[in-house]
């Protein structure tokens, strides 16, 4: 019998090991929860094909062969062993079918992003790493667990263009053209929500960036969101993953 390897293109190969990759580092930084949350890559190529996580494999677990392959209607089209989760491709799907630039959809569960999605006000200016993600931000209001087909138009519509969305009492989500630059939109968005909730918990006044800075950067917002340098990291992610964890690419 052929291995997955074997029966697909070398870019294909390229986007699962990129994605298994993700998987593995999502889970490095404690940012997963347990199986319950995605992230998806669109197959280069015209077919509007996609992967996903198997569904019921922890993310330290996930490599490139593991991935399910899928259509935009979430229906396997090569053969696997492994399921995919209903209620998390209703939002990949929907960003991907939108987005003809969302070549990558992250979705997590993270305690962080959570609790600031809680928060009325959402996410503050309160550190350098804030100004990236609110150059590009969006909200979108609970409406339960996401099973409804007819929540992908409101999701889609709430995201617009911006590359960071916070699901109210739910959790974070990125897209981007690439797997580095959502995990790295991803990494930027975590890392806001933590700062925000430290400095929250000081007690003290808090200083807030200037709406003048804030201003200036969403101006240049495309500039600023290209220019996040996933790729520039992305080599020493993997170096990283093959010292702690290897066989993501497998």
């Amino acid at each position: 019998m052929q291995s997955v390897k074997q029966q697909v293109s070398e870019q294909e190969w390229k986007t699962r090991i990129d994605l298994a990759a993700a998987y593995r580092m999502v889970a490095y930084y404690g940012w997963d929860d347990l199986v319950f949350t995605h992230i998806s890559a669109r197959i280069p190529g015209p077919e509007h094909h996609f992967l996903i996580n198997p569904y019921g494999m922890m993310f330290d677990e996930v490599t490139a062969s593991s991935l399910v392959k899928v259509d935009l209607q979430g229906n396997k089209v090569m053969e696997s062993e492994y399921d995919v989760n209903p209620a998390g491709f209703v939002i990949h799907s929907a960003v991907h079918e939108a987005r003809e630039d969302a070549q990558c959809v992250m979705h997590l569960h993270t305690t962080a992003g959570i609790a600031v999605s809680t928060q009325k006000e959402g996410l503050l200016p309160l550190s350098q790493q804030s100004l990236f993600v609110l150059s590009s931000l969006s909200y979108h209001d609970y409406e339960g667990v996401a099973l409804n087909p007819d929540e992908k138009k409101r999701l889609v519509a709430d995201l617009g263009t911006t590359n960071f969305m916070i699901l109210r009492n739910h959790g974070l989500l990125t897209c981007a053209d690439t797997i580095a630059d959502a995990f790295l939109g991803m990494f930027l968005m975590q890392r806001t929500c933590e700062i925000q909730l430290q400095a929250q918990a000081s007690a003290q006044e808090l200083v807030y960036i200037p709406e003048k800075i804030l201003a200036g950067i969403k101006a240049q917002a495309n500039q600023v969101t290209r220019s996040a340098g996933g790729a520039l990291a992305w080599p020493g992610i993997l170096r990283k993953l093959d010292r702690t964890n290897s066989g993501y690419d497998q």
